[in-house]
């Protein structure tokens, strides 16, 4: 009877001290300072006719939430969107006597990855590599189709202190995706507020 109660002591004792343990582990790992972002954006991209990828200029926003978990590693979620439209000959050239289609793009990000950062008097310049998916949608002149895949992005950017609490942004990062079985390279440049916790 008296081992029984032991072991089962021992036990109770031992997860108790686990979950503890584990609590306090947990709990450190929560970051306690970062910021959110949020601002204009123009990204070089391209849109598929069914037949080509069009070279386009597309205009948006992005927005992102940084948790520092170090003074110079944080973890970064980034959302971006981006619209344009370009306007081509659907046939062969003269064969539908001038006539043009225009197409309107939609292309978005969900990105999440690693920022690694340095405070340098009023400036921050920082750095980041990200991973996440892309998502595109393409409609106009007959055409409609969407696809989404694999999304990597890496880049920087500095951030300039107005006040406490208050930065101004400017970001600007190479994104790869994956889209329509085609592999392509594009790039985003970024400038807005970032507002520091």
């Amino acid at each position: 009877m008296r081992d029984r109660q032991e072991k089962f002591v021992r036990k109770t004792g031992a997860v108790l001290f686990s979950f503890l343990t584990l609590s306090v582990i947990a709990n450190a790992q929560i970051p306690t300072s970062g910021n959110v972002f949020i601002g204009y954006s123009y990204a070089r991209s391209a849109a598929f006719t069914g037949t080509a990828n069009r070279s386009l200029n597309t205009w948006g926003w992005e927005a992102s939430a940084e948790g520092k978990f170090l003074p110079w590693i944080s973890v970064v979620a980034d959302l971006d969107w981006h619209y344009g439209s370009h306007s081509f000959s659907p046939c062969a050239s003269g064969s539908c006597g001038g006539k043009k289609v225009t197409l309107n793009s939609s292309v978005n990000h969900i990105l999440f990855g690693p920022r690694a950062s340095i405070s340098l008097g009023k400036y921050t310049p920082f750095a980041e590599i990200l991973l996440g998916v892309a998502h595109q949608s393409d409609s106009g002149g007959g055409i409609s189709n969407s696809d989404t895949g694999l999304a990597t992005a890496f880049g920087g950017g500095v951030d300039y202190k107005l006040i406490k609490g208050v930065a101004l942004r400017f970001q600007g990062d190479s994104i790869h995706t994956s889209l329509f079985g085609l592999g392509r390279n594009d790039f985003r440049l970024s400038t807005g507020v970032a507002f520091k916790f």
